[in-house]
């Protein structure tokens, strides 16, 4: 028996006309370094993507579904571009500005882009790649920049105002199969190449209303985000889909992403929420602690990307800003878990359900798998790797112009499932607890250390402003861990045992404790602001670091 109901396509299109009409008063401001930031409705972004629709068929030539690249900081423009692009049917391509140069150029010519949308401060960056970039051709400069550099190139140049102007605020928007692809975001290819993750216009729209939803971020048109989390990563976490479905106003920060602007920001624009990585809010605590700033607008964060340490959280909730733990990956569109505690704790009760990655939606099912294949229980104990599966996670990696997708058996499981690298416990109640990253656990004596439980208790410590612990080679043990410290401005030396007592106190089993240690000016970052542990790794074995061992 088939139902009654109407089988609509859940398509980008849809949240497109949603925002523009229902929600056309809310308003994404991008913020520019001047006096007064830039200001534009719902109902002007619909207008202006629905013009770019228009000239990217009319002008450049996307009839199907051809790729159009964006190299773009957070701003209005680059809300239009997400829009509009999957809309006419196009797919909508975000590329990682921090990527080394070779990776980024290795990436367009996997995804065959034929259109680049780039901010003009990032000229720099594209022009010197164009001539290793067959596909591409056409430019389309946003923005202010130095287009000097583009004189002689190959690609047709368009200035992106220029382009848009006059043209029609209608569009005949062609009725997708909610499964066509709609956006492509590549990983940061830690190991290996990068690899392509295709979003159907279905999984994005599903998504969106996971993100909307109480049990996740739960904004209405009364609230603004604050979009710190780049829209090159995994769509700014969804947000600038959702916040066109459900009217919430985007405060965006253009490439002016250090603590001081971003705390001036929050103080003029009083944003209500905002998302970003840990070292974006330690960043901000630490500007804010030297020069205060009024935050208290600012009542709810969603923090992901990286374990976030239980002392931050803690330094913020006496600002009055509750930080909220999300897990996802670029494979999971990217929201996984988020750590809403349950109903009817008092705060001290909440606390050991906020330090966890949170509970998974309907959407998302979860299991753990031991080293053996076995499926593990859900008792807060037992630890294995997790594997998910719903709506809006990936089931293959995009194989190419001309390949069919991938499915490595290092990331899929046989009967669909992916494999996320993250090592964990689930509790009765379906709370995730990561413990690390499969490949950064810490394997001494046939026993498992948490790299992120020491690092996370070395971050509590007064003098301590970042700190990354990595697994290195060790004759008795096989491995033993690797403390690597940032210290704080200011700090009084560097007392290792000192330390190594502050993490005896602080509830971690002596044989974990670590023997070698360093301290480093910086702890290093991938493109989207992750510990990059491999790159200690590979210090600590070519003997570039001090290190000493007690």
């Amino acid at each position: 028996m088939l139902s009654t109901m109407q089988d609509v396509p859940l398509t980008v299109t849809r949240i497109l006309h949603h925002g523009m009409t229902i929600h056309g008063k809310s308003q994404v401001t991008t913020w520019t370094g001047e006096p007064e930031p830039h200001r534009v409705t719902f109902a002007e972004i619909g207008a202006r993507a629905t013009r770019l629709a228009n000239a990217l068929r009319d002008e450049l030539g996307v009839d199907g579904d051809q790729r159009v690249a964006t190299l773009m900081w957070n701003n209005s423009v680059h809300v239009e571009a997400y829009l509009a692009i999957p809309s006419m049917g196009a797919v909508l391509h975000t590329l990682n500005l921090r990527l080394p140069p070779e990776q980024l150029a290795w990436i367009v010519n996997h995804a065959d882009d034929k259109v680049v949308i780039v901010n003009g401060s990032l000229l720099p960056l594209l022009v010197p790649l164009l001539p290793h970039l067959p596909s591409i051709e056409h430019v389309v400069v946003s923005g202010p920049g130095d287009r000097s550099a583009l004189a002689g190139v190959t690609p047709r140049v368009h200035e992106y105002e220029e382009l848009i102007a006059g043209r029609p605020t209608t569009y005949d928007w062609p009725e997708l199969d909610e499964r066509q692809a709609a956006a492509m975001c590549y990983t940061s290819g830690t190991t290996g190449d990068p690899k392509g993750v295709v979003y159907s216009h279905r999984s994005i729209y599903l998504h969106s209303m996971q993100v909307n939803m109480t049990e996740s971020m739960g904004l209405t048109d009364k609230d603004t985000t604050l979009v710190v989390v780049p829209q090159f990563h995994v769509n700014a976490w969804g947000l600038p889909h959702a916040t066109f479905m459900s009217g919430v106003n985007m405060l965006m920060p253009d490439r002016f992403l250090q603590p001081a602007p971003l705390a001036d920001m929050i103080e003029s624009e009083r944003p209500t929420h905002a998302a970003a990585v840990p070292t974006i809010w330690q960043g901000l605590l630490a500007e804010v602690t030297a020069n205060p700033r009024d935050l208290s607008s600012m009542a709810n964060v969603t923090i992901g990307g990286a374990a976030c340490p239980p002392s931050l959280m803690e330094a913020y909730d006496k600002l009055g800003v509750r930080l909220c733990h999300a897990w996802g990956m670029t494979e999971t569109s990217p929201l996984g878990t988020m750590a809403h505690p349950p109903a009817g704790l008092s705060t001290d009760e909440e606390w050991p359900y906020r330090v966890t990655q949170g509970r998974f939606p309907a959407g998302v099912e979860a299991r753990l798998v031991g080293p053996g294949g076995e499926h593990l229980p859900w008792d807060g104990e037992s630890a294995g790797e997790l594997e998910v599966r719903g709506p809006w996670i990936a089931s293959a990696y995009y194989g190419g112009a001309d390949g069919e997708h991938l499915r490595p058996e290092d990331k899929f499981s046989e009967d669909g499932w992916l494999k996320t690298g993250d090592v964990g416990v689930i509790s009765t109640d379906g709370y995730l607890t990561l413990t690390d990253r499969a490949k950064d656990v810490i394997k001494s004596g046939g026993e498992w250390i948490s790299s992120v439980e020491l690092e996370n208790a070395l971050m509590a410590h007064p003098d301590v402003a970042e700190a990354a612990v990595v697994a290195v080679p060790d004759e008795k043990w096989g491995e033993r861990p690797l403390a690597t410290v940032v210290l704080k401005e200011g700090a009084a030396g560097t007392d290792y045992e000192a330390l190594k007592e502050f993490l005896a106190e602080s509830g971690i089993a002596k044989w974990q404790l670590p023997e070698r240690w360093s301290v480093i000016a910086a702890v290093p970052k991938t493109s989207v602001g992750k510990f990059d542990k491999k790159v200690i790794r590979k210090q600590y074995a070519e003997g570039e670091l001090d290190v000493t061992q007690l």
